[in-house]
């Protein structure tokens, strides 16, 4: 587990220098002089909308893991979303770094179990979200039937596998098929632990929607909040470089890109995508392709910072794990 970690950091790390060395330091300078003192507020906003998201995510807990401190948590969700950011693991890397920093205050499967609720919450908010928020702006906008499939195979895609994650969850499934190699005798030893951890996170999860059945939705509620923070982002934004700060023209800005990054989900930190995708929406939107761009780099400045403060934590929280592990073998 500590190589893990260790490795989780060097390589973090390491695409965090290559990614600003990708972008280059002037060009990221250019766009910092343009955008002013006005970038500080832009970035801080998405610090703002973790804060949601931790809350959250709190409804997603289970067992010991519900009573840890609030800003423990937000600090493990900053960490795993730094490795989810970072790493070429389309989303993962950081969940499984999530449940491990969990685990290193209590074991057991809740850790799991939050983890994975967590996901499914996050990715239930985004789809209800962006849903309803393009039947009452994207309709006024005109796009390309090319784009319009494109959104629309997006949504079914996504619906089907969240609904699917949903009823896995809550029947306890997600362990059928190591229970049935397990059964034919597959894997050996190495499989038959494994099931047997599952065994116990398919229980923790049927327990939780059982005994708790509004904690889901309200963690989906606090998600949609912290999304919503990104439509006031995008308002900020125009009303930095434009004479056009409309609410609605924010929300398409923000509808829009958010399909755009469900299709490039398993890209690391979507090289080139994030800002072509964005000149692509205030072209549709009618603004002009520099402006685009402008908001593409403003989010990935916004991303490193981040991501940055995220590998932070990470060591921090590393730390004080190994510091509490001397003082109680010296104790």
């Amino acid at each position: 587990m500590k190589k893990f970690h260790v490795g989780c950091l060097l390589v973090g790390i390491l695409l965090l220098a290559l990614l600003i060395g990708q972008i280059g330091p002037r060009q990221l300078w250019q766009e910092l002089a343009l955008l002013g003192w006005g970038l500080i507020p832009l970035i801080l906003i998405e610090g703002v909308a973790d804060l949601f998201r931790t809350q959250g995510w709190r409804y997603c807990l289970s067992g010991p893991h519900r009573s840890m401190p609030f800003f423990q948590i937000f600090r493990i969700r900053l960490a795993g979303g730094s490795i989810n950011y970072l790493t070429p693991t389309a989303g993962l890397g950081g969940e499984v770094t999530k449940g491990t920093l969990l685990s290193l205050n209590h074991r057991g499967a809740e850790a799991a179990s939050g983890v994975l609720i967590g996901k499914l919450a996050d990715s239930l908010a985004l789809l209800i979200f962006v849903s309803l928020g393009s039947l009452t702006v994207l309709w006024k906008i005109h796009l390309s039937s090319v784009v319009w499939i494109a959104l629309l195979s997006g949504t079914l895609l996504l619906a089907a596998g969240i609904l699917g994650f949903l009823i896995f969850q809550k029947y306890g499934k997600l362990g059928s098929i190591l229970r049935w190699l397990v059964a034919h005798r597959v894997g050996g030893q190495v499989f038959e632990k494994a099931a047997d951890h599952m065994n116990e996170v398919d229980r923790v999860l049927k327990s939780f929607y059982r005994e708790r059945p509004m904690d889901l939705p309200l963690a989906v509620f606090w998600h949609i909040m912290g999304m919503a923070c990104g439509i006031l982002q995008s308002w900020y934004f125009f009303f930095l470089l434009t004479d056009d700060a409309s609410l609605v023209m924010a929300a398409g800005v923000w509808f829009l890109g958010s399909w755009f990054d469900l299709l490039s989900f398993a890209l690391p930190y979507n090289i080139g995508v994030l800002e072509a995708t964005r000149v692509i929406a205030f072209r549709a939107l009618g603004f002009e392709a520099a402006l685009g761009l402008t908001y593409g780099i403003m989010l990935r400045l916004e991303q490193i910072f981040w991501a940055g403060v995220g590998l932070l934590i990470y060591g921090t929280l590393l730390r004080g794990f190994k510091a509490s592990r001397v003082q109680g073998s010296d104790a």
